[in-house]
């Protein structure tokens, strides 16, 4: 358990760190409190690429959101992650906002955004035909996208895993030594040694960062609930749409996801307590007639789930990534709220330089940028199936009917590099339980399929890790 670099927390930020830092000569543990990757902020957020017009020129947020945007192509490509390059649409409906929209072109274009442009009433009709008539512009960003925030943190962690990083899940940090050479990180039941500690650990970096008597933090925890529509509504809008910011962040917005379906949200409520992800129906309520402000024809009738996730916010509104004060071997990635998803190659890139830089480590000569494409079944041509199912007769066998997902597929989500351990690991890797049915017809399989690979009783077998249980005991 003796690591050069130690980073703290599987999300975004912490998976393309790591992935950063295996190009390099070094030993590198990716530790995670939760059973899987992306179990914080990355599982639950808007998956939108923001092109960068809204952070405030000069910030590292504008610095390193135009940057990881630019990045976002080639990187998806790399990890066979999804990406769809849709663009975004920020909708006025007043004069007041028809001068914010110029305020926001300006600092795009301060902030080095390409192609920024004002659409007029008729051409945002003509995009946007869903789009409520009472619309006068928009700022239209062409490099604005969306991905699949849990897909693309668990295609660079396996990237990083397969080029030498170990990811050690279940590793909660309680406690943090330093003996002026190295750190000793500590959970309950484990220690591991580095020279150098990456703090990525969300909502949570302000307590990571006084275990070492760094109490220059102060993490706010922002709460953000979504609703998730059917695939039916799915091309109700062609971009992203945005309303206006607000204070609190960027609106609620309605957008396409990259398998289909609609997404409404997020609210923006700050809560003290890190661990409440609960959802209320007076919030959502509110969500929905906000987002009627966009698309007047949205309803609940195609609403099939809601969730809510938690930005970690700082009251610098901008990223602070930086040696800390305590000891130059520490090194806080904090504040990475919204646009961390789409800084979050650069934002690996810009600590690897930090810790390499002072090490002077040697590139890796054996580093593979690359991710084998997981199978997607759905997506196979009815020949292209034939010829895989006669390879492998467990990519014929249908456990998720609504996805259209198969054995064979959870099978690979399982056996992967920091593959999946828990039903909302296989969920997250093949959307097995995502559909209209919410797992009601495929989750007793996943169930059973996960007990078989891992070689463990049925009743070992969790949701998402800790004591959630699908099955307690038998019966007779």
């Amino acid at each position: 358990m003796n690591f050069d670099v130690a980073v703290i927390g599987a999300g975004v930020s912490g998976a393309f760190i790591a992935r950063e830092l295996s190009r390099y000569k070094l030993r590198i543990a990716l530790l995670e409190k939760c059973n899987d990757l992306a179990m914080g902020t990355s599982k639950a957020n808007s998956g939108i690429v923001h092109s960068g017009f809204d952070a405030i020129p000069g910030t590292l947020k504008a610095k390193l959101n135009v940057i990881g945007t630019a990045m976002m192509p080639e990187v998806t490509k790399q990890l066979n992650a999804p990406f769809k390059p849709i663009g975004s649409l920020l909708v006025a409906y007043s004069d007041e906002e028809l001068a914010t929209l110029e305020v926001l072109r300006e600092r795009g274009e301060k902030n080095g955004v390409p192609g920024l442009e004002i659409y007029d009433k008729e051409k945002l009709r003509e995009v946007e035909p869903a789009l409520n008539e009472e619309a006068k512009a928009a700022l239209w960003a062409p490099t604005a996208g969306i991905v699949c925030p849990y897909e693309l943190t668990i295609a660079a962690a396996e990237n990083a895993v397969s080029n030498g990083v170990e990811f050690i899940r279940n590793f909660k940090v309680e406690a943090i030594d330093f003996d002026g050479g190295e750190f000793t990180v500590r959970s309950a039941d484990k220690a591991v040694k580095a020279k150098y500690v990456v703090n990525a650990a969300g909502v949570f970096c302000d307590e990571i960062a006084a275990m070492i008597g760094d109490n220059s933090i102060h993490t706010i925890a922002r709460k953000g609930e979504y609703m998730l529509c059917d695939k039916s509504v799915g091309s109700l809008v062609n971009h992203v749409i945005f309303q206006c910011p607000n204070p609190m962040g960027k609106g609620v917005l309605v957008t396409q996801t990259v398998d289909g379906n609609l997404l409404i949200g997020p609210s923006a409520i700050d809560i003290e307590d890190k661990e409440n992800t609960d959802t209320t129906s007076s919030t959502l309520t509110s969500i929905l007639e906000t987002a009627k402000k966009s698309v007047p024809s949205l309803t609940t009738r195609e609403v099939i789930t809601s969730f809510a996730g938690l930005r970690a916010h700082l009251e610098s509104d901008d990223f602070l990534i930086e040696k800390s004060k305590v000891n130059d071997k520490f090194i806080n990635v904090a504040g990475i709220e919204s646009p961390g998803l789409s800084s979050a190659p650069a934002v690996g890139q810009y600590v690897a330089d930090m810790i390499v830089s002072d090490c002077g480590a040697e590139e890796n000569s054996d580093f593979n940028p690359e991710r084998e494409a997981p199978v997607r079944f759905r997506h196979l041509s009815n020949d292209e199936r034939k010829a895989l199912v006669e390879k492998n007769p467990a990519y014929g066998r249908i456990i998720c009917r609504c996805e259209t997902i198969t054995e064979g597929e959870i099978l690979d989500a399982i056996r992967a590099p920091a593959g999946a351990r828990d039903v909302d690991g296989v969920k997250r890797r093949t959307r097995a339980g995502m559909g209209r049915c919410q797992g009601g017809f495929c989750g007793s399989k996943v169930v059973e399929l996960l007990a078989k690979e891992l070689g463990v009783e049925l009743n070992e077998i969790t949701k998402f890790g800790g004591d959630s249980k699908i099955i307690y005991e038998r019966t007779k």
